[in-house]
């Protein structure tokens, strides 16, 4: 088996409105791609988004490329969306690129606020091969990592519970992980609508998780 984690640049395809909306509005903080089928139309694909998701729901009910949809709230900032209708040509081709031969796509897909998408891909040498040389025109690719020991790069994140990713990923939002800090862990905690005490300690565990895992280790 065979590991490469790539990043593609679709947006010189004639990609759907909402495409742009996940990547490029200021409102959706991050989108991943949980999984998807484009082997028969329509497709569908599930979203997980964080950012204001319910100024997405105007554009999805409008829009006459989308069959059916439903959100599905995890926390008042982040949901899980799934949606069914008509894909693009250049989308259901680019998609279908990868799923040739051996290939699996590791999901997610991140969805960048550039508009380029990142996602790692397993299989045999040739298929890899065949797959990258097989994007179609004008899509862009860049090689980010071959090989190494995780078939899935984010596999620390899935290691966290849903508050403990909740509470690092306010963290990120507010500032609290620069130098220096713009914020507190009273502000954290405000956020979460916790106390400051379980705010910290949500945060201890995961970075204790993290850590663990950069050095191959089990947190205590």
């Amino acid at each position: 088996m065979k590991r490469v984690r790539i990043t593609i640049d679709p947006t010189e395809l004639p990609l759907r409105p909402l495409y742009h909306r996940l990547t490029r509005d200021d409102r959706v903080e991050r989108t991943h791609i949980v999984n998807w089928n484009v082997s028969d139309p329509p497709t569908g694909f599930l979203f997980r988004i964080r950012g204001r998701y319910e100024t997405l729901e105007p554009e999805l009910d409008e829009s006459p490329h989308v069959e059916e949809y439903e959100l599905l709230p995890l926390t008042d900032r982040e949901c899980y969306c799934f949606i069914t209708g008509e894909a693009t040509p250049g989308s259901r081709q680019l998609f279908e690129n990868f799923t040739r031969g051996s290939l699996l796509t590791v999901p997610p897909v991140s969805l960048n606020p550039d508009g380029t998408s990142t996602f790692t891909l397993v299989g045999t040498q040739a298929d890899i091969q065949a797959a990258v040389e097989g994007i179609p025109d004008p899509v862009t690719v860049t090689v980010e990592e071959v090989g190494g020991e995780r078939v899935a790069t984010d596999s620390v994140v899935g290691a966290l519970s849903p508050r403990q990713r909740e509470a690092v990923e306010v963290a990120l939002a507010l500032g609290y992980y620069d130098v220096p800090r713009e914020s507190t862990i009273d502000d954290i905690a405000d956020e979460l609508d916790c106390a400051t005490a379980t705010a910290a300690e949500h945060l201890r565990k995961a970075e204790s998780k993290v850590v663990s895992s950069l050095f191959g280790t089990t947190p205590g």
